[in-house]
């Protein structure tokens, strides 16, 4: 994936998370706001670690 479509999926998945926790802490609920902030760091430094997969054409006769 391009860097620049990683960085940009990078801050969505990041601003949606932030927005997700405040909409947690402003409803009282204090265990699934934790839940949505570490998902959210999870799913970004899992896009940056793991790399992607890529197929190797087989050549069929």
């Amino acid at each position: 994936m391009p860097f620049h479509i990683k960085f940009g999926l990078s801050i969505i998945v990041l601003l949606v998370a932030a927005a997700g926790y405040a909409l947690q802490a402003h409803l009282g609920q204090t265990t699934p706001k934790y839940a949505v902030a570490f998902l959210g760091l999870f799913m970004v430094v899992a896009m940056w670690v793991f790399p992607e997969v890529e197929r190797k054409k087989i050549d069929r006769r």
